[in-house]
């Protein structure tokens, strides 16, 4: 590609939207509602794509797909956060992406300031994977750890119905909150 086509590359896809993707969510079975969320692909352009593959079951691992569909809410933390995206084992014990095992952090720029920002959870710096954590309350301790990848565009409601389902031990919700289905809009 020379210099001109390049540039016009960079151009046009810069100014694409960034994707809008949705989980539909049941708790203890019965449906609650969609969360929208838009991906800031234009400021974290490979976590952006991985959490979109991921939603859409395009990744694929032995010809099958992976991804959120059918896993759960893990742990829930009223006001602070609700954690999900282990489709590995379950249990926020799993990891993996479209990369690999893990990737790199790759832009701390965008801040946790409010309820409903989409950001990848880890174990430490760069290792995120396919977990992931959207806020219920402003959190600016967590800037500078985790990469806000999205936020939410609607769906508050339905992520206050996850917010206020019971929890047990290690923060587990009583009833299993499940990603019934996502995708791409």
């Amino acid at each position: 590609m020379g210099a001109s086509q390049g540039a016009l590359y960079f151009t046009l896809a810069s100014a694409m939207p960034n994707p809008i993707v949705f989980f539909d969510i049941t708790i203890g079975g019965k449906d609650v509602g969609r969360i929208k969320m838009e991906l800031f692909a234009d400021k974290v352009p490979r976590t952006a794509e991985n959490f979109r593959q991921l939603c859409t079951g395009e990744h694929r691992v032995n010809h099958a797909p992976q991804g959120y569909k059918g896993s759960p809410f893990h742990r829930i933390i009223k006001g602070f956060m609700a954690q999900g995206g282990d489709f590995v084992k379950g249990n926020g014990t799993g990891r993996t992406s479209i990369y690999g095992d893990k990737f790199a952090d790759e832009s701390f720029e965008l801040k946790h300031t409010g309820p409903g920002l989409l950001s990848m959870a880890n174990s430490g710096e760069n290792t995120n994977g396919c977990q992931f954590f959207i806020t219920l309350a402003e959190a600016p301790w967590l800037d500078g750890k985790h990469v806000v990848v999205g936020k939410l565009v609607d769906g508050l409601l339905t992520l206050r119905k996850i917010e206020n389902v019971p929890t047990g031990r290690d923060n587990k919700p009583t009833l299993p909150v499940l990603i019934s289905e996502c995708g791409e809009m």
